[in-house]
C-alpha cells in the first residue's frame, strides 16, 4: 500500500478537534438511528442458547427479528439506543480526532504515512475509544438488549428501565468495575475494526483519486460504497471475539473468577456445548449493521467536515497554512 501525506487535500491539515467532535458525532448519530435494529438482533442471535438442546433448530436473523417484533413490538428492535446515543458523540470524537494524533506521531520526517503506519493508526485509535467510551456503553446497551419484555405492556417491567437506570442498577449492585467487563475483548475488536477499516478506507479513497488524477474530496456516492466495503471486513476478521465479549457482558461477575478465566470459560463452553457455529453466531445482521453502519459514518463524516472546513476557510485568519 502506497504512503499518504499526513496533510489533506491541498497541503491542509488535518482536522481539528472540533470539526471531529461536530463531523464525527453527527455521522454517529445517524448511525446509530439507522442501524441499531441490526445490532438488537445480532445480540440477540449470539445470546441464545437453543443450540444446546439435541436437534435445536437456530434461529436465523429474520426470524430472530420477527420474534422481536411479535413478543415485544417494533420498539423492541431500539433497546438499548438511549446508552449508544449517549456514548456516540463522544465515541465518534474520539475515533478520529485520535486517528489523526496516531497517524501523525507515526507519520515520517516527510510527513508520509505509510500503510503499517495506518494500521497502526488505527488499531490504536479503536483501543482508544473502547476504553474511554465502549465498553461502559456496550455493557449497559446489551443488558438492555438482553431483556425480554414488551415495551407496550406497561405491567411487563424489566429489571432495567432505561440506560440511566441500567447503569444506575449495575453500579450499585455489581460496582464500577462491571461497567468494564469485557474491556480487553471491546479493545481487541475495536482495535481490530479500526485498523482493518482505516486501512481499507484510506487505500481505496487514495486508489480513487488517483484513478481520477486528482486530490479533491470523492463524491458521496463513492465514499459510501468504500465505506461499505471496508466496514465488512472487521466483522469477518473478529467475530469469535465480538460473540464471547457479548456474552461476558450479559451477566455479573463470579466471586473469584478472573476475567481471562471468564473468557476462557465462556469460549469452552461455546465449543462444548454449541459447536464452531456459536462462534459466529450473528455475523449476518452484524455485518449488515456495521457495513452501512460504516457507509454512513465516512459519508456524512466527510461531508460534514466538508461543510465546517469549507467555513473556517472563509474566516479572517481562518485559512489553512500551506
Amino acid at each position: 500500500m502506497s504512503a499518504t501525506s499526513v496533510k489533506g487535500p491541498g497541503g491542509k491539515k488535518p482536522a481539528s478537534a472540533a470539526t471531529n467532535l461536530i463531523a464525527g458525532g453527527g455521522a454517529g448519530m445517524m448511525e446509530a438511528l439507522v442501524c441499531h435494529p441490526l445490532d438488537t438482533i445480532k445480540v440477540r442471535m449470539q445470546l441464545s442458547r437453543r443450540a444446546r438442546a439435541p436437534g435445536a433448530k437456530r434461529r436465523g436473523f429474520i426470524q430472530t427479528g420477527t420474534e422481536i417484533v411479535k413478543r415485544e413490538t417494533p420498539l423492541g428492535l431500539y433497546k438499548g439506543l438511549g446508552a449508544v446515543v449517549t456514548g456516540i458523540v463522544p465515541k465518534m470524537a474520539i475515533r478520529f480526532t485520535s486517528y489523526e494524533w496516531y497517524k501523525q506521531l507515526l507519520a515520517s520526517e516527510s510527513g508520509e504515512v505509510s500503510g503499517k503506519a495506518t494500521f497502526m493508526a488505527g488499531l490504536a485509535a479503536g483501543v482508544t475509544e473502547a476504553v474511554a467510551v465502549v465498553t461502559p456503553m456496550e455493557v449497559i446497551k446489551i443488558r438492555l438488549q438482553a431483556q425480554h419484555h414488551s415495551m407496550a405492556d406497561p405491567l411487563d417491567v424489566p429489571k432495567y428501565r432505561n440506560a440511566a437506570h441500567a447503569l444506575y442498577t449495575v453500579l450499585k449492585e455489581e460496582g464500577v468495575g462491571a461497567i468494564y467487563r469485557g474491556v480487553s475483548l471491546t479493545a481487541l475488536r475495536q482495535g481490530s475494526n479500526q485498523a482493518v477499516n482505516f486501512t481499507a478506507y484510506t487505500y481505496f479513497k487514495a486508489y480513487l483519486q488517483r484513478m481520477r488524477g486528482d486530490d479533491k474530496p470523492l463524491p458521496g456516492w463513492q465514499t459510501m460504497i468504500i465505506g461499505l466495503v471496508s466496514g465488512a471486513m472487521g466483522p469477518l476478521s473478529n467475530a469469535p471475539i465480538d460473540t464471547i465479549k457479548t456474552r461476558l457482558q450479559k451477566t455479573p461477575g463470579v466471586a473469584g473468577e478472573t476475567a481471562m478465566g471468564r473468557i476462557v470459560a465462556i469460549a469452552n463452553m461455546m465449543w462444548k456445548q454449541e459447536g464452531f457455529r456459536a462462534f459466529y453466531m450473528g455475523i449476518t445482521p452484524r455485518i449488515m449493521r456495521v457495513a452501512p453502519g460504516q457507509a454512513v459514518t465516512f459519508t456524512v463524516y466527510e461531508y460534514l467536515k466538508g461543510i465546517l472546513e469549507k467555513g473556517r476557510d472563509m474566516l479572517p485568519g481562518g485559512a489553512y497554512e500551506e
